[in-house]
């Protein structure tokens, strides 16, 4: 019959990126005009395309909600990792561009963020996690043992996230420097 997932793996990774999609929604609907400025910074979408930028939060929000909810999760997974994907492309794109300097609009906060080859793996990784949700579950009760399993995770994985987020987001700029001018 193959493997099947562990439910409390599943609803683990759902919660970890539903968190991570709301989050990053949040902070794009607290000051939409700058969200709509990196946008149009990316030059990744036809002129004009930027008035839509209103949109990307809204689906992070229903990718966040869907996942949390069993008979969405399915089409809220696929469309995460769309989501996913498209942003790891644009990042890509811009960087081949020479265009390091973009803000990457995934950080909370006025200071503008610049692009860096690691989020494209950062967004490969957590698109292919949330192709792990796609798999066929077991068919099992879940246990208060597995709620408490689910919320110690989750909180673990949100501190670990930050911590190699933050990590990374300032090791890029120090080795770029020690790299010198290309």
């Amino acid at each position: 019959m193959g493997i099947m997932l562990d439910p409390v793996l599943g609803v683990l990774i759902g919660a970890c990126v539903a968190l991570l999609f709301a989050s990053a929604a949040l902070h794009k609907l607290r000051d939409p005009a700058r969200f709509r400025e990196i946008v149009r910074a990316y030059r990744a979408l036809p002129a004009g395309a930027e008035r839509l930028a209103p949109l990307v939060p809204l689906t992070e929000l229903a990718v966040a909600a869907g996942l949390l909810v069993a008979p969405l999760r399915p089409l809220a997974a696929s469309l995460g990792v769309l989501v996913l994907l498209g942003y790891a492309a644009a990042i890509a794109v811009n960087l081949a561009r020479g265009r390091g300097d973009l803000d990457c609009g995934c950080g909370a906060g006025p200071a503008a963020r610049p692009i860096a080859p690691w989020m494209i793996g950062r967004n490969l990784i957590l698109a292919l996690l949330l192709m792990v949700t796609l798999a066929p579950w077991q068919l099992r009760p879940f246990a208060a043992t597995d709620a408490v399993t689910v919320g110690a995770g989750l909180a673990v994985a949100t501190l670990l996230y930050a911590s190699l987020d933050r990590l990374l987001g300032r090791l890029a700029p120090r080795t770029a420097l020690l790299r010198g001018p290309r």
